[in-house]
């Protein structure tokens, strides 16, 4: 399979001094997330972490909620987990994006129970693609590679999200970005997975 590839022409952009320092937590975006939202009662509940230059890490802890064949991960969710890490570089770049193309090639089984480390970085940005690639590891000794995906991303002004999305989660989710993330919980979801 081949990789969604920048062209040429793109260039690396120097990491922004207002990105997560290495080892920072990046802070969920939205708190009703499918990939990263706290209060998503079935979500993925992914935590994720800046890396060095324009990388971050995630991992994701597959239960039986995420199943597709009896006790094996369901394919398309490990895709929307590779999703979410890879749409997370955003925060190291400071430009909203959204999805255009994401491939994933599943080269073993993930279980039920493991945790999938998926470690994604920019590959290049050529105007306002952004072109990112990423491997997933299962946890244990040997840190067999079971999963890889690229995906390509476009930057969009927030306006795009108040067009087509809900408005007032939106300003919301903008206030709580401000702030550091998800600050206005109410309710509770007893959610403990991905932790």
């Amino acid at each position: 399979m081949t990789a969604i590839a920048p062209p040429e022409w793109a260039v690396l952009p120097d990491r922004p001094e207002h990105a997560p320092a290495p080892g920072e937590a990046i802070p969920s975006h939205y708190r009703w997330c499918f990939g990263c939202g706290v209060d998503h009662p079935t979500g993925l509940h992914m935590r994720i972490t800046a890396g060095e230059g324009l990388s971050v890490a995630g991992d994701f802890t597959v239960t039986e909620h995420h199943q597709g064949a009896p006790g094996l991960a369901h394919g398309g969710l490990l895709t929307a987990a590779f999703d979410e890490v890879l749409g997370s570089l955003n925060w190291l770049l400071g430009d909203p994006v959204v999805t255009a193309q994401i491939q994933t090639e599943f080269r073993r089984p993930v279980p039920v129970g493991s945790v999938l480390h998926i470690d994604a970085h920019v590959v290049g940005v050529a105007g306002r693609k952004v072109f990112t690639s990423a491997e997933g590891r299962l946890d244990g000794a040997d840190g067999q590679l079971a999963v890889t995906a690229s995906a390509l991303f476009i930057k969009v002004p927030i306006e795009h999200f108040l067009k087509h999305g809900n408005r007032e989660h939106i300003e919301q989710a903008i206030i709580d970005r401000a702030s550091g993330g998800p600050a206005w919980r109410t309710g509770g979801h007893d959610v403990e997975v991905n932790l």
